[in-house]
């Protein structure tokens, strides 16, 4: 981060949370990590909302997010992006892939993957997405329009041949696989969608869990694909209950709103994480 003042002052971070359940400990960590950075630097803190699952996301989360980020103290500059809202942007990086034959549709479902990746004396292999796709349709024609009845995935042996596979791990197609970049009911997913809106924001600094950093080359080389900016990606250390497993959306006695009910203070959030 260092240089003139100018520079300083473009450094742009942001937190994009899903609107599908209460804030945790987790997530005020880390957006207050991103929010402080960029105060320091003289930057600008962006709140992004992820609401590309419709099923699952709720306008009554979406105004607990922003009620507790406030209590926080954390700001930001309005109109927030919604994910929802960018269809558009999706469907040309998906167009650019496919044309390229990038991208193949897949029509396995979470029980065909489990069944064809498993080897009975050492299990399912597992990445970022859970159990890592076998290829199993990569077979398929691409050619023509762009199929939007079944979820599309990134070939990524055939992505990282070239220069676009400069610096990332040789290993990329065996640890991460074939990732689905849009869902039939989506039309997007969160590896390209967090890539796309990376972009347009001019996020300049990513920080996030370290539980994100495997997925980290595949969305380094999604930006080579697409012809964007790669940001500076920081993982940060996970919060963790008192056996040691990672807070997740159902820790619903780690809400934020809980210990507001409480009666903590903004404060002592900041001590719990330790960032007092």
């Amino acid at each position: 981060m260092a240089g003139s003042d100018g520079n300083r002052a473009r450094l742009i971070t942001r937190f994009a949370p899903s609107p599908t359940g209460p804030l945790h400990l987790g997530h005020a960590y880390s957006a207050m990590l991103a929010h402080d950075m960029a105060m320091a630097a003289g930057g600008t803190f962006l709140l992004r909302i992820e609401d590309i699952d419709q099923t699952r996301a709720r306008p009554q989360w979406e105004a607990q997010i922003l009620d507790d980020l406030h209590w926080l103290g954390l700001t930001w500059p309005t109109p927030v992006m919604r994910q929802s809202d960018r269809g558009p942007a999706y469907d040309a990086a998906l167009d650019a892939l496919w044309q390229r034959g990038l991208l193949y549709p897949c029509t396995c479902n979470r029980r065909d993957i489990l069944t064809a990746a498993s080897a009975p004396q050492e299990g399912a292999p597992m990445g970022p997405d859970g159990v890592i796709y076998p290829g199993t349709c990569s077979g398929k024609p691409r050619s023509g329009p762009r199929p939007t009845d079944s979820a599309l995935r990134l070939d990524t042996s055939l992505a990282l041949q070239g220069n676009d596979a400069h610096g990332l791990p040789d290993d990329v197609p065996t640890t991460i696989g074939d990732v689905v970049l849009a869902r039939r009911d989506m039309g997007t997913s969160y590896h390209l969608s967090v890539v796309v809106d990376d972009a347009a924001q001019g996020v300049t600094h990513v920080l996030r869990g370290e539980d994100l950093s495997d997925a980290t080359p595949i969305h380094i080389l999604l930006q080579r694909l697409l012809g964007l900016v790669t940001p500076t990606y920081r993982h940060h250390r996970l919060i963790r209950d008192e056996a040691g497993k990672r807070l997740a959306k159902r820790d619903d006695a780690r809400a934020i709103a809980i210990y507001r009910a409480d009666g903590a203070s903004p404060q002592d959030i900041r001590a719990m994480v330790g960032l007092a």
